[in-house]
């Protein structure tokens, strides 16, 4: 999906939710103030402080990464190696730009009338946005001051970083359940599921509205079994609204082999839509919402 311009009628629109096959690459940090010229010690101090973060990039688009037209920020650095990333560029934090906080505060103080005419908002993203959370924290804080919808986009296995304030300054969080057996989430990401289903139990006892996002990967996610399994944890969290189903696709290839990182599933197939439909009647077999 191409990036709207601002003040487009398309702006105001909405549109479907599109998985993550439509999204573009994003706007980079163009317009955004790069600290290149800060020195090393400098830098590392203020990311610790949460004044500066590495950027990936940013974009602006419609019912994509929550309600309404959203500024997502896509942090650089990523604790988990996704069989299935289509953004491996983000997996490393020195792959980011430094950037202000306060710059970006601005950029979405632009963009409130349109965040409040469409019900949009900031979605904080990555890469995994809670490999930086004092950063992530100040956004959000800074977000919620000007009355701005708060949604954060992440694995969760990072949750315990999340501070009782952060979550106080978010309205929404994407969570990537990516499998529902261990053994499986494992192979997909390399890390353990417990820390997932640990950061919703939280979100779900603090009454923070969850969406889980699982991506369809035929022969990786797609066992009945593992369906399941996602499904069952799902069900315990009664804050959650919304299970996606997002259909594997191939358009990171490319930058796996740029990166000359070993991409394991060159070979595999994009579901056909009536695997995806398959998949979302089961879910909604366990009386899920899906979409």
């Amino acid at each position: 999906m191409p990036v709207v311009p601002l003040g487009s009628p398309e702006m105001l629109g909405d549109q479907d939710f599109l998985a993550p096959a439509a999204r573009v690459s994003g706007a980079g940090t163009a317009g955004l103030a790069e600290l290149t010229d800060l020195e090393r010690s400098d830098r590392l101090a203020r990311m610790r402080e949460g004044t500066l973060g590495s950027v990936h990039s940013w974009e602006l688009v419609t019912a994509v990464d929550g309600p309404g037209t959203r500024m997502t920020v896509f942090l650089a650095g990523c604790p988990l190696r996704c069989l299935y990333c289509h953004n491996p560029d983000t997996m490393a934090m020195r792959n980011g730009e430094p950037v202000e906080v306060d710059e970006l505060l601005r950029r979405i103080r632009r963009y409130r009338r349109i965040f409040r005419n469409t019900g949009g908002g900031i979605t904080l993203s990555g890469g995994e946005v809670l490999m930086q959370p004092a950063f992530a924290g100040r956004l959000l804080r800074g977000a919620k001051e000007m009355g701005v919808h708060t949604a954060l986009d992440t694995s969760g296995f990072l949750g315990a970083s999340a501070t009782d304030q952060m979550l106080e300054d978010t309205d929404l969080v994407l969570l990537d359940v990516k499998s529902g057996i261990p053994g499986t989430y494992r192979k997909v990401t390399g890390r353990e599921l417990q820390p997932t289903v640990d950061f919703g139990d939280r979100l779900d006892a603090r009454g923070i509205e969850i969406w889980v996002r699982f991506v369809l990967v035929p022969g990786l996610t797609d066992a009945p079994g593992n369906i399941d399994a996602v499904a069952r944890i799902a069900q315990r969290w009664g804050s959650m609204s919304r299970l996606e189903v997002l259909p594997f696709h191939q358009m990171g290839r490319d930058k796996w082999a740029s990166l000359h990182m070993d991409y394991q599933l060159a070979d595999t197939q994009p579901p056909s839509m009536e695997q995806v439909d398959e998949v979302r009647e089961r879910f909604r077999s366990f009386g899920l919402t899906v979409h």
